[in-house]
């Protein structure tokens, strides 16, 4: 999702092909098999989610996102958070008591509020990188128990989960694709 909104939001132009089959093709680009994953024109591979935000930023970023970007909560977001979400959302894969991860990710999402009370975004008053990196974990936060999460004193980050799920820019991202073949036509996102 935060390499998809970063993508549209630079106005990059790329095709978009649903690789969680692991087709030939995606393993051939990238190894690890695991996507997100972008080819650029001249070849070259960008594997992780971040770096491909970055890269489409760096290239054109007219909402100045690189401007709001706090790279130790990003950090903390994509180590310690996604531990705890994984362990949450995921207890039998990870032989794990989900009480005791969702509680330490609760602790973790406080932080969050003590910023959003201040201000409606993470690093100032509109969204940035910062915003849109740990959006998408937020949210699979507060999907796996919505009624939980929906009781818990956290107004500021209830409001900025809702804007970013109310948002154009999520609601033009979030297209399903069938699982690619190769012989498939590229697809891009809505409008391109």
């Amino acid at each position: 999702m935060r390499a998809r909104m970063a993508l549209l939001v630079s106005g990059t132009a790329c095709h978009i092909r649903e690789g969680s089959r692991k087709p030939a093709e995606l393993i051939a680009a990238s190894p690890k098999a695991t996507v997100p994953v972008i080819v650029q024109t001249d070849g070259r591979v960008i594997e992780e989610s971040l770096a491909i935000m970055r890269w489409a930023l760096a290239r054109n970023d007219p909402e100045g996102w690189l401007e709001r970007e706090d790279r130790t909560l990003i950090e903390a977001n994509d180590g310690s958070f996604k531990h705890h979400l994984d362990r949450y959302k995921y207890p039998e894969r990870h032989a794990s008591d989900p009480a005791e991860h969702r509680a330490a990710g609760l602790a973790m999402l406080q932080l969050l509020e003590a910023r959003l009370v201040a201000r409606g975004s993470l690093c100032g008053d509109r969204r940035g990188i910062t915003d849109i990196a740990i959006f998408p974990f937020v949210r699979q936060f507060a999907e796996t128990d919505r009624a939980w999460f929906d009781m818990q004193p956290l107004p500021g980050l209830q409001a900025w989960l809702r804007d970013h799920l109310q948002s154009v820019l999520f609601g033009a991202i979030m297209v399903r694709l069938e699982a690619w073949q190769a012989r498939d036509a590229p697809r891009g996102f809505p409008g391109d």
